[in-house]
């Protein structure tokens, strides 16, 4: 297809998501309070119009454009990956006398809107991560070409996967502010080697084939988009702080600095979560995809 055709262009929504950014920064900083209270969930639907608009661009095909189901289904898995974290972060079920790793403070006070505050926010997760590992794998890591080949045996994917279910599992046991950066290891180990095992796309299997893009492309949206969170998070309103015992006074914005170390794998995470749920829901395709999510006609 001509990268000039009228398809190639930058789609009209890309413009809307750019104006709610932009609206949306302008109103916060101009003292709205309802933007200011539900400014996360706001800012970042701007940004998934951009970034998908963006992927359009260089791509001839999006989310939005061509794969709505995939994208209904990627909303959801975020929805409940994130309130899996949540889990992980609600040491009260567990003992009582723990500090939570991060904190919410300025919150909607009636529980249905926040609950829906919280929903439209844990949606955004996910396609925003994905959307722009998708326009990094079209641009900065968009050359193809073998590069050093990382082969695992069957014994080796089950020893990770076993790795992963003690970390999965430890942080429940052994409640510990200490063990926050085994809960953005774990499921990698967890599924990815599964997700692989089972014929799925996996971060595993394209490192068998010398093929590091589409890791590349994740760890580089993570760190982008973690930035770009905690950015976005320090000027809202409504807003998370961190509990960590390790420099946890040194910080960008509200971040201890370390922690922004976790952004990476996070996306990586999130991605073998996400295949590991599309393989549930369907057959598997009948070739491994070479972009970020699995289309529904691969």
């Amino acid at each position: 297809m001509d990268k000039h055709s009228s398809k190639w262009r930058f789609p009209l929504y890309g413009y809307v998501g750019i104006a709610i950014m932009l609206g949306a920064e302008g109103l916060l900083f101009g003292g709205n309070q309802f933007v200011g209270h539900w400014f996360t969930p706001i800012i970042w639907s701007g940004y998934i119009l951009f970034a998908d608009a963006l992927v359009f661009r260089l791509k001839g095909r999006s989310l939005v454009r061509g794969d709505r189901l995939e994208f209904v289904i990627i909303v959801l898995v975020s929805i409940g990956g994130w309130w899996l974290c949540e889990f992980y972060n609600a040491p009260r079920f567990w003992k009582s006398d723990l500090e939570l790793w991060w904190h919410y403070h300025n919150l909607e006070p009636n529980l249905f809107l926040r609950r829906l505050g919280y929903d439209w926010a844990f949606a955004t997760i996910f396609p925003l991560l994905f959307l722009t590992a998708e326009v990094f794998a079209a641009t900065v890591f968009k050359r193809k070409g073998r590069g050093l080949a990382v082969k695992l045996s069957r014994l080796a994917l089950i020893v990770l996967v076993l790795l992963g279910a003690i970390g999965a599992i430890a942080p429940l046991v052994w409640p510990s502010v200490w063990l926050a950066p085994v809960i953005w290891l774990s499921f990698v180990l967890l599924l990815d080697p599964l997700n692989a095992m089972r014929g799925w796309p996996s971060i595993t299997g394209d490192l068998s084939r010398g093929d590091w893009r589409r890791l590349w492309s994740l760890l580089a949206s993570g760190l982008v988009c973690g930035v770009l969170w905690e950015f976005w998070n320090y000027w809202a309103l409504s807003k998370w702080t961190y509990t960590v015992p390790y420099f946890g006074s040194v910080k960008i914005f509200e971040m201890p600095v370390l922690g922004f170390l976790g952004f990476p794998p996070f996306a990586v995470e999130c991605w073998a979560i996400y295949i590991f749920c599309r393989s549930l829901l369907g057959p598997k395709p009948n070739k491994a995809s070479e972009t970020i999510w699995i289309e529904t006609n691969a």
